[in-house]
């Protein structure tokens, strides 16, 4: 920020206001530009009862927009020419009036190439098509005349020897030329996946009375109509009189079948290929001359494509803006509202100030701050680091207006539960290096277009970076990598008594030296003791962390209600939960360490189901401390007694509140016609409502109800941590038991090979990417639904300023 700013204050969203904006016709435009090159300032839309083409700047807009339908038309042109718009380039200001005449001009220009060349190519196409119906049709007549000569001149031969057998028919005909039927003939080129169709039909239609030569052309070709490549066949089709021909005709048509003419004289065949030959030579001289130049059109277009976009899409924004402004009643200034954070006040200022003196206007802009009962917007100026965990919160629900943010403990605890539920150091590793290259080519993607799934997992990086890191962290607790115990910290404390330990319980072991220094004794893995003793850990550490979590939520709610004054939160919602969870839940967890610090083997299910059903019964054998039965007794009294704390207090109060607040507006003094309209417009808002007590005691109701329930279910809940933990662990060691340590089991390299390839599929696709998936949802399901319930709203709106950076993202 360089210190134009304040220090950033992530608790709490910075104090906004509302603000009023008078400027001059003159310097409005110029105005609106600073204050977006600022970007600190979210106009409000004060013509809501007009319709877009009403509005003063609704010309404006919509030649922006066609400027925009033309650069659009460019830039598609340019991606089919394989000409990527280039990196934007520091150009002179140019007017947009001028850019508009310039836009238009090379639009109509392009527009005439693309025509042009169409044409050129269609032509180019056709003459290809005609060559080959040229080739493939001459070759044809060429060798059925070859064939008939050939049989004359054999007839001859053997005309005497062989008159008895020559047919009736041939002499009818030799010596009636007239009765000869004379055949007709047409040639083109039809798609080589409808010939048989194409067959078919022709048969049918003429009853037989047709004969079908097709010749396969090689190549596909380029089809004149379509511009597609196709696979043709070269076909002559020879009939009999028009009707015949009529019906051909008519199915050349309906099966997309190019007709070309031919003539059966050689010599003109000859003459008609050399000048198809010589047309197609110009032809694609002349395109290659089109396509030069347009390339170089598309290359003057891309040199200065970024900036004229820029500039349009900067106009666009500007106009939208000022058709949010009211014009005031002598038509010589436009009136603006706005939210604004207070720090940036001066800054807005003097913009203000800057673009009067720009625009060479007789009079400045005139900026005051209104007072008002609405609801400001909430913002949060986070970094590249915090925004994710920012988004994370806000997917739930924008913060209401200076409400404690629970993104500032999000940053460590979402990471940290991720990790009790995944813990592994292997795994946190694998995910640490994946996040590392991420980073360190943040600039390089960053200007990219991603996939969307890579696109998600580029944003939240830094999310991920945390999680790796407290997942190794973990993974050390649980001294698993990959499933595989390491003695990292020093030695196992325990030693097999003999050499049948391995498969019996901790009995068979014996402490031969100080306790484990970090995490979990290597030694419990791969006992017969493992399942039960992690599971017994891990189950109490999820309730241990579930309720510190919890409280911190109700201590939050504390400092929320002493932020907005509302001391019936602190009194008749803070105290009571605070109280109720930590005598029932609270007290578990603090047995729960008791029994760890003393080594005690007191049954705690006993202990809490017995605290409820047999209050007043000896604990015996459960009882870990002296007078912990009149311990108990007390914390139920007060379990008991803070639900109906909760209940029914705060909405008669509420009643009185309203009543007394209703009766001292009634009756106050009015200074002025300005302070009265406000207090009547206040007064309006809130007082003037009538109190529904029924409605206040049945949501107050509701809400007693749901945290009571929701203090069991939610503690219940943290459990997820216990199983997800559970559940990866085991995963993990079948894989590497069941397949790598199996596979290892065999004298064949091939069997090895394919075992280390299933277990790091295995391990990639389930563990690194399902499990992680996995873990990412439940820690986002307790931080919205067990940790954020206890203090956080969430009913805000989030602050949108005007920005020209802003706008360039969304277009993107």
């Amino acid at each position: 920020m360089g210190g134009c700013c304040p220090p950033m204050d992530l608790f709490r969203s910075e104090p906004m206001q509302l603000v009023q904006i008078i400027i001059p016709i003159e310097s409005a435009h110029l105005t609106v530009s600073y204050l977006g090159d600022l970007g600190l300032l979210q106009f409000k839309d004060l013509n809501t009862e007009k319709s877009p083409f009403q509005r003063t700047y609704a010309t404006q807009i919509k030649r922006s927009g066609e400027m925009a339908r033309k650069l659009r038309f460019f830039k598609d042109q340019m991606l089919k020419s394989g000409l990527p718009p280039p990196k934007a380039t520091r150009q002179a200001d140019l007017n947009l009036d001028d850019l508009e005449v310039k836009l238009g001009e090379l639009e109509a220009e392009l527009i005439e190439i693309n025509a042009n060349s169409e044409k050129l190519q269609r032509s180019y196409n056709e003459l290809v098509e005609y060559k080959l119906v040229l080739q493939k049709a001459g070759e044809f007549f060429h060798s059925a005349e070859s064939s008939a000569r050939l049989q004359q001149r054999e007839e001859s031969r053997h005309i005497g020897d062989d008159a008895l057998d020559t047919p009736l028919l041939d002499q009818e005909s030799s010596t009636d030329p007239s009765k000869q039927v004379k055949l007709g003939f047409l040639t083109g080129l039809v798609p080589r996946g409808k010939c048989l169709a194409f067959e078919r039909i022709l048969f049918r239609a003429t009853r037989g009375n047709v004969f079908l030569r097709q010749a396969v052309v090689e190549n596909p070709v380029t089809d004149p109509v379509t511009g597609e490549k196709i696979e043709k066949n070269v076909f002559v089709v020879f009939y009999s009189g028009e009707r015949a021909k009529n019906k051909i005709l008519k199915i050349c048509e309906a099966f997309g079948a190019n007709r070309y003419p031919f003539t059966e004289d050689l010599s003109k065949q000859a003459q008609t290929i050399n000048e198809v030959t010589g047309k197609l030579s110009e032809l694609k001289t002349t395109i290659d001359i089109g396509v030069l130049h347009r390339g170089s059109l598309l290359q003057t277009i891309g040199e200065h494509y970024e900036q004229w976009n820029h500039l349009v899409k900067k106009e666009k924004a500007i106009h939208h803006t000022l058709n949010m402004l009211s014009l005031d009643v002598t038509k010589k200034c436009l009136v603006g509202e706005g939210w604004s954070p207070i720090f940036a006040s001066k800054q807005i200022q003097e913009a203000l100030q800057r673009a009067a003196f720009d625009s060479n206007s007789q009079v400045g802009a005139i900026f005051q701050v209104l007072h008002t009962t609405e609801a400001p917007p909430t913002y949060f100026r986070t970094n590249k680091f915090t925004s994710s965990f920012q988004e994370i919160v806000d997917a739930y629900g924008v913060a209401k207006y200076q409400e404690a943010n629970p993104a500032v403990y999000t940053i460590i605890t979402f990471p940290f539960l991720f990790a009790v539920m995944f813990g592994d150091w292997g795994h946190g590793l694998c995910l640490l290096l994946a996040t590392l290259y991420l980073i360190v080519r943040e600039r390089k993607f960053s200007n990219e277009k991603l996939g969307d799934i890579m696109e998600m997992a580029f944003g939240g990086r830094y999310v991920i970076l945390l999680m790796s890191i407290f997942s190794i962290y973990t993974g050390f607790i649980y001294n698993e990598f990959f499933s595989v115990p390491f003695e990292l910290f020093g030695r196992s404390a325990y030693a097999c008594r003999d050499l049948s330990c391995r498969d019996a319980t901790t009995a068979g072991l014996i402490k031969v030296g100080p306790t484990y220094p970090f995490g979990l004794d290597p030694v419990w893995h791969g006992s017969r003791s493992e399942l039960p003793f992690l599971n017994s850990l891990k189950m109490k550490m999820s309730i241990l962390l579930g309720v510190v979590q919890m409280n911190l939520g109700i201590v939050i709610s504390y400092f929320n209600a002493k932020f907005f004054q509302n001391g019936l939160n602190v009194w008749f919602q803070f105290i009571p939960q605070l109280i109720f969870l930590n005598s029932l839940f609270g007290y578990l967890s603090v047995l729960v360490v008791m029994k760890w610090w003393t080594g005690s083997k007191v049954d705690l299910y006993h202990v809490m189901i017995y605290m409820f059903l047999s209050p007043t019964d000896e604990l015996g054998e459960n009882q870990l401390f002296s007078g912990q039965k009149t311990v108990q007794l007390v914390l139920l009294g007060l379990a008991l007694v803070a639900v109906p704390w909760m209940l029914i207090p705060k909405p008669f109060l509420m009643k009185k509140q309203h009543e007394a607040r209703h009766q001292g507006q009634s009756y106050a003094l009015l200074e002025n016609t300005e302070e009265s309209l406000q207090v009547n417009s206040n007064h309006d808002g809130h007082g003037h409502e009538e109190f529904e007590f029924s409605e206040v005691f049945v949501h107050q109701l509701i809400h007693t109800i749901e945290f009571v329930l929701g203090a069991v279910s939610n503690t219940a809940s943290y459990l997820r941590l216990w199983a997800l933990s559970l559940a990866h662990s085991e995963l993990s060691s079948v894989f590497y038991d069941k397949v790598l340590l199996m596979a290892f089991g065999f004298n064949n390299w091939l069997i090895r090979i394919v075992g280390i390839l299933v277990f790091v599929c295995a391990t990639v696709g389930v563990l690194l990417l399902m499990e992680t998936l996995s873990a990412f949802l439940h820690a986002l399901r307790l931080h919205w639904v067990e940790f954020q319930n206890k203090f956080y709203e969430g009913d805000g709106y989030k602050f949108y300023p005007f920005s020209f950076v802003l706008h360039d993202d969304e277009d993107e």
